[in-house]
């Protein structure tokens, strides 16, 4: 029952403080296992995460901010730069990435399904970023899901001298609610779910 109230709990929330409803340790393990754990192709385990808390949250955001500032025109920045600020305000940030030389491996040595890996890469991503969100929001955290790759992307392997075949994915800020969600809708789930019985 708790995993299922916490998927039918998580939202992705943007009213993020600073603050933390578990100890530092408790969120590495929480990242950790379940990028030990979180299912791959063939086992391969290329999914990778960078934890960010500190000043390397706020630097990482800072990238962000500035990466933008590039292409957004002046007249229009201060939303972008609102918006920004939301998920600086938080407590962390989890970066997600695939190691693009697990793949590529795979695909030499499985030609059959080398169009495959790529799409199968992305779904293990995804597969990690949903038990990350729901393990944090069973813990009271908020997070949200963002995507300001590629144009991060050099500049964040520089800032904290990543590897270069890692491919950054999404990133996660997460903190302290405080404000609830907006409200979810649903469509009807008979037009999503077919049984046969």
């Amino acid at each position: 029952m708790e995993f299922t109230n916490s998927i039918k709990n998580r939202r992705s929330v943007y009213s993020l403080t600073n603050e933390t409803t578990i100890p530092n340790a408790k969120i590495v393990e929480i990242v950790s296992t379940a990028t030990k754990h979180a299912p791959s192709p063939m086992n391969c385990q290329s999914q990778m995460t960078v934890l960010l808390l500190g000043k390397n949250h706020l630097q990482l955001w800072d990238i962000v901010m500035e990466s933008l500032r590039k292409i957004v025109k002046p007249e229009k920045f201060q939303k972008t730069e609102d918006k920004i600020n939301t998920f600086k305000a938080g407590f962390g940030t989890v970066l997600y990435f695939n190691d693009d030389s697990i793949t590529q491996a795979l695909q030499e040595k499985y030609p059959t399904y080398t169009e495959k890996f790529a799409t199968w890469a992305e779904q293990a991503s995804a597969m990690l970023q949903f038990a990350i969100w729901n393990m944090l929001e069973n813990e009271g955290l908020g997070a949200s899901l963002q995507h300001y790759n590629p144009i991060i992307d050099q500049a964040v392997l520089a800032e904290f001298k990543l590897p270069a075949t890692w491919r950054l994915i999404a990133q996660m800020p997460f903190g302290k609610p405080f404000a609830p969600p907006e409200e979810k809708t649903f469509l009807p789930i008979e037009q999503r779910v077919k049984i046969f019985e």
